[in-house]
């Protein structure tokens, strides 16, 4: 069994580092790409795709309560070792997904037409823009809805390279795009959407190539059984509450802060969300990685391992986006102006508070994953959930009160920290998680060595003019604190020889 376990953390690491080097190259790419779309589409047309985008993002609620029930029961069975039951949850899944899809573009087009023109804050002279922006957000929505089984099943089956293949090659194409756009035959918001469009149809038609090709249980979507439909459908009406929650929070935050504050206040969010994604993706990564065993550990009766993988993933989630976070918190303006020269002056403290958000659900990526293990999420869903859809409601009522635009995050970081309480309260029930035990092994040692790895990078702000080679010093110092105080402090007898481990065998490779 230990045997096993070192394969299978092994597994892990290989898949987290494939993915990392893929995500080191698709952020470099991504945010100079920003960079060129924000100078070419202008601030007001950057804002108006992002919001249009964001509400056709608002029907993801199904998708991703469906998603999350297509990786769970995948997953599971995998666990159990049932390849019959296997075809069956994806022949499912393909037609679930597929009747979604066309209730997501007959209702998206009829309702998201009227919002746009009646309701979003929008020049006139840009509505027929924004109008075509939706319509290729929904053919893409969908496109990205049927993918999701095909997804699932290349997560389950841990074949991380496909991503980070295919993923490198959406990140140079979108990059690609930037350049398109500038000699736009057509309106140039226009131009961008359809590209766009095409590239991510492009993208999953890879994916389905990949799966029929790989996977026995993706060559046919015909073998259905009732039952299965229904516990799909029972488990993913449940997770539509959380998920529901999540998306009306992130989505319907950037609808909230455009009928109060306008296109500028979305550009600066948008350009909050680029640092966002280009940190989170090596969290993201990481987790993805993570997911398969947590579940399969579960299901096979292994619950010490699933355990293990939980209290180290809440923590080294956290410490990922700490040490990436943490110069950049410090030198914000700095960056934004060195990376996009002229940017919303908002822009600033909305990065600072989305990074401090989501160092906070950081700490709750593995915790979810467990629970959704255990399929009992009926509970869970009506308290966390509900807890979640407080953040609009609130921020509703904070704005209306005459409080600045940065309150929806300080609102959002609050119903976060109530979330992530809820989940290890719950979480003692279902898979016997010690609350206290988490807090003290995890929460409290992610606190302490959040702030002794503030210590130096403040130091040395305070004595140093700020320019760009102090700014690399200050950078590279920081990164060597923390990951001291991260391997020193976070991290316990046995994860600090895994870490000595793991660069030996790095050192070896590159003496070789």
């Amino acid at each position: 069994m230990q045997n096993e376990h070192v394969n299978k953390s092994k597994r892990i690491a290989k898949n987290t580092v494939i993915l990392y080097f893929r995500m080191l190259l698709l952020m470099a790419v991504s945010l100079y790409t920003s960079r060129v779309i924000l100078s070419t589409l202008g601030v007001d047309d950057f804002g108006i795709y992002n919001v249009v985008g964001g509400f056709v993002a608002l029907f993801a609620v199904l998708s991703k309560s469906l998603s999350s029930a297509c990786s769970r029961f995948f997953n599971y069975e995998m666990g159990k070792g049932r390849s019959s039951k296997l075809e069956k949850v994806f022949s499912s899944s393909v037609w679930i997904h597929l009747f979604l899809a066309i209730i997501v573009a007959v209702l998206g087009g009829v309702i998201g037409a009227w919002f746009v023109s009646e309701k979003m804050v929008i020049s006139p002279d840009r509505i027929y823009a924004a109008n075509w922006v939706l319509v290729f957000s929904i053919v893409t929505f969908c496109a990205n809805l049927i993918a999701v089984p095909y997804h699932a099943a290349i997560i389950a089956h841990e074949r991380m390279k496909t991503f980070a293949y295919v993923s490198l090659f959406e990140g140079f194409a979108k990059l690609g795009i930037s350049f398109l756009i500038i000699v736009s035959p057509i309106d140039t918001l226009i131009f961008y959407a359809c590209l766009l469009c095409l590239l991510q149809f492009s993208v999953n038609v890879m994916y389905f190539i990949y799966c029929r090709r790989s996977f026995v249980e993706c060559r046919t979507f015909m073998t259905l059984e009732n039952g299965v439909l229904k516990e799909m459908m029972s488990y993913a009406s449940w997770t539509f509450v959380g998920t529901s929650a999540s998306i009306l929070r992130n989505h319907g935050g950037s609808i909230l802060i455009n009928l109060f504050f306008g296109p500028v206040a979305n550009a600066a969010r948008a350009i909050a969300n680029q640092v966002l994604h280009a940190v989170d993706g090596f969290v993201s990564n990481f987790v993805i990685a993570l997911k398969p065993q947590i579940t399969q550990s579960y299901s096979s009766g292994d619950r010490s391992y699933m355990m293990q993988l939980v209290y180290r993933g809440a923590k080294f989630s956290y410490f990922m986006i700490l040490f990436l976070s943490l110069p950049i918190l410090l030198n914000t303006e700095y960056i934004l102006n060195l990376w996009l020269k002229k940017t919303p002056q908002i822009a600033t403290i909305f990065v600072q508070l989305t990074l401090l958000h989501s160092m906070i659900e950081s700490l709750s990526h593995p915790l979810i994953t467990a629970q959704q293990a255990t399929g009992k999420i009926r509970n869970y869903q009506l308290v966390v959930g509900g807890l979640q859809l407080l953040n609009l409601p609130i921020a509703y009522i904070v704005y209306k009160m005459g409080a600045p635009v940065e309150s929806f995050f300080f609102v959002a970081i609050g119903c976060s920290i109530a979330c992530l309480i809820a989940r290890l309260i719950m979480l003692r029930t279902h898979v016997k998680l010690d609350a206290l035990d988490f807090t003290r092994k995890v929460i409290l040692r992610v606190v302490v060595v959040s702030i002794f790895s503030a210590l130096i990078p403040i130091l040395l702000k305070s004595m140093m003019q700020l320019s760009m080679l102090t700014f690399v010093i200050m950078s590279l110092s920081s990164f060597i604190w923390t990951f001291l105080v991260i391997y020193f402090i976070g991290c316990d007898k046995g994860e600090q020889e895994i870490v000595v481990k793991y660069i030996k065998k790095l050192r070896d490779k590159i003496k070789n």
